[in-house]
């Protein structure tokens, strides 16, 4: 859950960063980001709990602490998320005006939300997979 809500976080950050010099303050701005951060935090939570799940179990059954695996996989999760729920554009839409940049801003956001995602995790617990099956020298 906090996770996803730092994911949540990130997200906003992403979508509101553009206009993030003209925040002053107001309740209302205030406001506008915390309804992007909840959204952001409901959308990660509800689209990758089943393989945040599945990715928790291997992590633990394979002893994985690494913090670029966990960074991998989360920026990987959340972009597949992201495209598999509907909420992406689909890729015939095109500017006419103009080529379509190699990877589009809604992706990098849902990549660095990821990238979010697996690092609290890691922080959390993911820096301790599998050390409860450890045994423990005593001393003598």
């Amino acid at each position: 859950m906090v996770a996803a809500l730092a994911a949540g976080v990130a997200i906003a950050m992403g979508l509101l960063g553009p206009q993030w010099h003209a925040f002053s303050g107001d309740v209302v701005e205030r406001s506008t980001f915390s309804v992007f951060v909840v959204f952001g935090a409901a959308f990660t939570g509800a689209t990758v709990l089943l393989p945040v799940a599945i990715l928790i179990v291997l992590a633990e059954a394979f002893k994985i602490r690494s913090i670029l695996a966990y960074l991998a996989a989360g920026a990987l999760m959340l972009v597949l998320a992201y495209y598999a729920s509907g909420l992406a554009p689909p890729s015939y839409e095109e500017s006419i005006d103009r080529p379509p940049p190699p990877i589009p801003h809604d992706t990098e956001i849902a990549a660095a939300a990821g990238a979010v995602f697996g690092l609290t995790y890691w922080l959390i617990a993911g820096r301790n997979a599998g050390r409860w099956r450890e045994r423990r020298r005593v001393a003598s």
